[in-house]
């Protein structure tokens, strides 16, 4: 009987201790959700949201997103120290890898023009800079023109080629066409490669998110999980002079695929 009583009480000490450690995360991503308004309107970033020099505050918020995801963030590589605006091109496993680019680099990030109109998340994104592109029937020619507007701006974008998230295991098929906006734009690629790393050394299997899950349910189990690191790889830029849409593609193909191997190779335990 009392080996039932001191059961029960073990696992309502831990289940509480869980709802204690959700609702602390929630309460923190809350209070970055209202700090990232703040900066927004104090620095008055809606006005003219595209600015190049406002990367910063969206880096600052990335940062604070991180921090509420309990995700460490460990850099290979660097970056020029005279970087030039370019094309950014990454794998893709998790909308957690949003904050974890934007803490490791100022630039912007597209986004489906459907974000724009999300309670509070879309009136954030919109004021620190996001670019929305409107998808219209499959015209890629359109989204195009719009991010080779951007980069003659000097507004560095990055997007995900692959186009949809993978377990973060390897390189995904690189739908090249938005490469053309490098070209027209003259600006080079810059590939930047990322992958989870649980405390064991391994593929972290919380952070991808693929499957059937919600996002909701997703993001729960972010919260939850224990501290990830994310290791983040910038590769040598591409120069696109004498490139042409087919051939930067397989370019940035092999880039990738060797570029996350080597990374696997670096960060996790044999």
């Amino acid at each position: 009987m009392m080996h039932n009583i001191n059961t029960v009480l073990k696992s309502s000490k831990t289940s509480l201790g869980k709802t204690f450690h959700y609702a602390k995360k929630v309460g923190s991503g809350v209070t970055a959700v209202g700090e990232g308004f703040y900066v927004v309107y104090k620095n008055q970033l809606y006005k003219s949201p595209n600015k190049p020099e406002n990367t910063k505050y969206v880096q600052w918020f990335c940062r604070k997103m991180c921090q509420v995801f309990n995700v460490d963030i460990q850099i290979h590589g660097e970056q020029r120290k005279d970087h030039t605006v370019a094309l950014w091109a990454s794998n893709h496993i998790s909308w957690l890898d949003i904050p974890v680019l934007g803490a490791s680099a100022r630039i912007f990030f597209l986004a489906k023009a459907e974000i724009e109109q999300w309670p509070i998340l879309g009136k954030l994104a919109k004021g620190g800079g996001t670019l929305f592109i409107k998808r219209g029937s499959g015209d890629s020619a359109k989204i195009k023109d719009q991010i080779t507007a951007f980069l003659k701006q000097d507004v560095p974008v990055l997007f995900f080629p692959e186009a949809t998230t993978s377990d973060g295991t390897y390189i995904q098929r690189i739908h090249g066409r938005l490469f053309a906006a490098a070209i027209e734009a003259q600006k080079p690629v810059q590939l930047v490669l990322l992958c989870y790393v649980n405390q064991e050394g391994k593929l972290d299997q919380v952070t991808p998110y693929i499957g059937d899950a919600s996002l909701v349910k997703h993001v729960k189990n972010v919260v939850d999980m224990p501290k990830v690191t994310a290791h983040v790889a910038f590769l040598p830029e591409i120069d696109v002079k004498g490139h042409t849409v087919e051939t930067l593609t397989k370019t940035v193909q092999v880039a990738m695929k060797e570029g996350l191997l080597h990374l696997h190779q670096k960060v996790l335990s044999k």
